[in-house]
């Protein structure tokens, strides 16, 4: 049979054949089942079958105001605006609901003082014994199937598949799931934007209607990752960044603005709001939904890949890569291997002096230990009372970081606090903790716990973490805060590598002096040049966001102060933050110590540091000096946080404004000074750091439910800079051949109706021979843009100064750039260079070293084709969808590697690259590949020859052989390599309608 008609439940399923359940469209309260079939008529005669009707249907959701969380009032208000659309809904549904295979399973929620909330599928209804032993985060996978079930899209089979968890899910089985919403940052945002635009284009071209391209689902974009510190330290750096920041971002940001216009279903958050995982926290997490009568579970999947942070508030959310999230929202259901689930116990409370990073990073190294890569990790026990929802999000914020899906906390009575502080309203809470009780999703820890089963099970006291930090350059590797000296100088010790800078003995005590502003300063290895409480992981947090306010007032009050030459900041994820510091009196200190609030957006942490002043960076780069930045954020791979700080060390907020004031990392807290007090005695850690109580009266009488209304209710108002942003009112994008932030991308260039079908790889060179742990930042850098790099030259070439440079990042909506730019870090390691750090590598043919990109251009040239050698974790880090879009538009074809990180891996297929692994035990050492041969992969040119995971051969023209496993893990991803990727996959079958 042809393959097409094996995905007949769900591969090619469109945005028209949604279920349109209401996790797809917040506007509809009944589910809706394309019309049956039967098993004998091909997946092909089905869609087309049910298109007319679905088609209207589609219509009918384009033009529904969308339901976002708002005030109750503003609720009615847009209650009031849809009853039109409803009942002209209700009718056109009516002879179809009653075909729903689980519509026994209906039942009504009442309300305490009579009526009810609404209606749900209850999971009790279903009387199986297995859904008391699912874990939580299962229990949400599986109402989304029932309610979702249509016997197209989602079947009866899946629906069972999920039940059956503890049985079926070591066999790795694919199931279907649709998300109720899709969350955006602007960095991942503008390209998402720029491919939906194209699609419009794409569509209008085959002859089609191109407002078929539109969201189907709620989609939320916070603008926060283009503010950069260029000002710090100053009263006035908030206004001065931001003025800079539209400055630079003007283009971007108008376009965004464009975007959330022309397209339905799409709310655009502006800049200078907070970082997005705070805001989704704080405003946007629904935790329930409740649409039109219809009851369901949040779930959320986001752009980027600490989206996991919601998972703290009880929602279901994990990063995918843009590719994915673009497929998401417009109505494909996500294809995905129902997880393993480790359970892991907390227990006990944490000691005095112990902050809820020093949690994290334990938790962290101790996952990455264990071994969750593709998993979820769920938390529950008695230690899970002493957790704040704060805490609870830091340590789910972090599951990039330890390589999970999602870490997630159940909703419990913690979770329905924490929603009332945040100006949730009480009906709101009410609802949620009714709905979540009647259908087993609540955890009521005063009540007796039914055993769950889970994948595997590790435990925690609390009791038994110790202060810490982590680094120098991958957030897993913890270094308790008693070992931080020694750990430092076997650093210096030890060859080049994660844990080592190799600086020979005699160079360890250099002292560099220069002029700071007419001030005699120095700079030793570890010195710290950069100070930044920053990034989503840390401040969404008051206790630790407060303790390091403490910090600074006890070390102001004894006459401690940091040196000016240190760039210190502070980027809070939101105004609510700035409300509690002030309520406190705690950010004048925070001034006092050049904490002054930089802006409101993810800033260091995504490289956005700025620059050093220029008599900090000649003293580093002259005299090689190991300089060290340290954060609150959770990545500190090389090259992200600055290009001149080499080491990077992730630590507790309190930790950064101890650290800026000690001026190296180079010191054992326990036993050496900080510095000199103003009475000339000597000033230790101890007589700074804040206990667990002072702590907590601080946050008891700072932290008030009304900073959180405030702050939202303004929110969408935006600020006079993004008001002003004028914008065409046009369904299609207007593009401008001259912009270097907005371009057109080749991708849809002459499509045809028809796909392309697979294909193999024959006589490829190899681009770039990777060891382990090549991170997306290594592929495709969000900072800064060298300025000898090929993308520097594109730039100056097209009248751009160098100070307008900006970053990557930045500019991701322009594919000329970022394909420039692709594995353009500074820090990369490539095993044709032969030991060589950077962003060049040997053109075979010729022997000639060249720039990544000059040589893949000159591949392209030739009409040969390339590949990449890589090692274990291959394209860890955030989740980039450039780290796969770049690669494709260098001409590669397939990647080998020991193993991927899971979101690049599924963002690699869906732009139509092979990934493929070495068998366990080999890589290209132990073959003896050099890079230097020519490869062939032996893929079969039929879709329906091929199966996921199965093996292939590799040949190179040396004579070596070799057998892979393709990582083609699914149904749905053959489908997309037969279309050459994802999006001309959902562009063909829109087309079809």
């Amino acid at each position: 049979m042809y393959c097409r008609a094996r995905f007949a439940s769900r591969l090619a399923s469109t945005t028209a054949a949604a279920s349109f359940s209401p996790s797809v469209c917040s506007r509809v309260s009944s589910p809706i089942v394309s019309p049956s079939s039967a098993s004998s008529v091909s997946f092909w005669n089905q869609r087309y079958r049910s298109l007319s009707f679905l088609s209207s249907l589609r219509s009918l959701r384009c033009s529904a105001p969308r339901l976002h969380w708002r005030s109750p009032e503003s609720l009615r208000v847009l209650a009031r605006t849809s009853v039109p659309v409803v009942e002209r809904f209700h009718r056109r549904i009516a002879t179809t609901a009653s075909e729903h295979p689980f519509k026994g399973v209906m039942t009504s929620l009442p309300k305490p003082g009579g009526g009810e909330f609404g209606k749900f599928y209850s999971l009790p209804a279903l009387n199986d014994p297995r859904i008391d032993r699912l874990p939580y985060s299962i229990r949400i996978l599986l109402e989304s199937a029932i309610r979702n079930c249509d016997n197209f899209q989602v079947t009866k089979d899946d629906v069972e598949k999920i039940i059956d968890w503890e049985h079926t899910s070591p066999k790795q089985v694919e199931i279907p799931f649709k998300p109720a919403r899709v969350l955006l940052q602007d960095f991942t945002g503008v390209p998402a934007v720029v491919d939906l635009a194209s699609m419009r284009d794409a569509m209008k071209n085959l002859g089609n209607d191109p407002k078929k391209i539109n969201p189907l689902v709620p989609v939320d974009l916070v603008v926060d990752h283009s503010v950069q510190v260029d000002v710090a330290r100053s009263e006035n750096a908030v206004q001065e960044n931001m003025e800079l920041e539209f400055k630079r971002n003007k283009e971007r940001f108008a376009f965004l603005k464009w975007g959330s216009s022309a397209f339905h279903n799409m709310l655009v958050v502006p800049p200078g709001s907070g970082i997005v995982h705070q805001v989704n926290l704080e405003y946007l997490g629904r935790v329930v939904f409740n649409s039109d009568g219809m009851l369901y579970p949040d779930s959320v999947v986001g752009t980027d890949s600490h989206t996991t942070m919601i998972d703290g508030l009880g929602v279901a959310g994990w990063g995918v890569g843009g590719i994915e999230a673009e497929a998401a929202m417009l109505g494909q259901p996500m294809s995905m291997v129902l997880p393993g689930v480790v359970g892991f116990k907390l227990s006990g409370k944490l000691r005095d002096g112990v902050t809820a990073t020093d949690l994290v990073l334990t938790v962290t190294q101790m996952l990455r230990k264990h071994g969750v890569v593709g998993k979820f990790v769920e938390f529950y026990g008695e230690g899970m009372g002493e957790l704040s929802l704060a805490d609870r999000a830091t340590i789910a914020n972090m599951s990039p970081e330890y390589g999970a899906t999602m870490g997630f906390f159940p909703v419990d009575h913690v979770t329905l606090q924490y929603l009332k502080l945040t100006g949730r309203s009480d009906e709101t809470v009410s609802m949620i903790e009714a709905y979540l009780r009647a259908n087993k999703m609540f955890v009521d820890y005063n009540e007796p716990q039914q055993e769950r089963a889970y994948s595997s099970y590790l435990q925690l006291d609390l009791a038994e973490v110790e202060p810490c930090i982590s680094g120098p350059k991958r957030p897993h590797d913890r270094v308790p805060l008693k070992e931080m000296k020694a750990d430092w100088h076997a650093c210096l010790d030890t060859n080049v590598g994660f844990k080592g800078f190799a600086v020979p003995k005699e160079e360890q005590n250099k002292v560099a002096k220069f002029t700071f502003h007419g001030l005699p300063a120095e700079l030793r290895h570890g010195s710290v040049v950069i100070a930044a409480i920053t990034s989503c992981t840390n401040t969404s947090n008051p206790s630790v966001m407060l303790g390091a306010g403490l910090v600074a007032k006890k070390a102001y009050e004894l006459g401690l102060e940091v040196k000016p030459w240190i760039k210190t900041s502070l980027a809070p994820g939101s105004g609510v933050v700035t409300k509690y510091l002030l309520q406190s009196g705690l950010q004048k200190y925070l001034n006092q110590q050049g904490f002054n609030i930089v802006g409101y957006g993810c800033t260091t942490c995504i490289g956005n540091s700025g620059e050093l002043d220029e008599s900090v960076a000649s003293a580093i780069s002259e005299n090689d000096i190991i300089a060290a930045a340290v954060l609150s954020g959770n990545r500190n791979f090389e090259g992200r946080v600055h290009p001149l700080t080499r080491a990077n060390y992730l630590s507790s907020p309190p930790l950064v404004v101890a650290y800026a004031l000690a001026g190296t990392v180079d010191i054992d807290f326990e036993k050496e000074p900080i510095g000199t007090g103003k009475s000339g005695q000597s000033i230790y850690f101890k007589d700074i750091w804040p206990s667990n109580d002072e702590i907590a009266q601080v946050v008891q009488s700072s932290v008030l439910p009304d900073m959180f209304t405030s702050t939202y209710e303004a929110i969408t108002k935006g600020n006079p800079m993004w008001n002003q942003l004028s914008v065409p009112a046009s369904m299609l994008y207007s593009w401008d051949p001259n912009s270097t932030y907005i371009h057109e991308p080749p991708y849809f260039k002459n499509m045809t109706v028809e796909p392309p079908g697979p294909h193999g790889v024959k006589d490829a060179y190899c681009l770039l021979n990777f060891g382990d742990s090549i991170t997306t930042d290594h592929i495709s850098p969000a900072g800064s843009i060298q300025k000898d790099s090929p993308a520097a030259k594109f730039l100056l070439e097209r009248g751009v100064d160098r100070k307008d440079f900006n970053s990557y990042g930045s500019r991701r909506g322009n594919d000329e750039v970022m394909a420039r730019g692709t594995f353009a870090n500074i820090r990369i390691v490539n095993k044709l260079l032969k030991g060589e750090v950077g962003p060049k590598t040997i053109h075979v043919p010729t022997g000639e070293k060249l720039y990544v990109y000059d040589a893949a251009m000159r591949y392209k040239a030739a009409g040969q084709d390339t590949i990449v050698l890589a090692g274990a974790e291959y394209g860890s880090g955030s989740s980039r969808d450039w780290a796969a879009k770049g690669p494709m538009l260098l001409g590669v074809k397939a990647v080998i590697a020991k193993s991927f990180e899971r979101i690049h891996r599924s963002n690699l297929v869906g732009m139509g690259i092979i990934p493929l692994c070495f068998k366990p035990g080999e890589d290209a050492d132990s073959l003896g590949l050099t890079g230097h041969e020519r490869y062939s992969i032996d893929l079969p040119n039929k879709i329906s020859e091929i199966r996921p995971g199965q093996d292939v051969t590799v040949t190179t023209d040396t004579g070596k052989s070799f057998t892979c496993t393709v990582r083609f893990d699914t149904e749905v991803e053959l489908a997309y390599f037969d279309h050459g990727g994802i999006l001309p996959f959902v562009i063909r079958n829109l087309n079809k309608e």
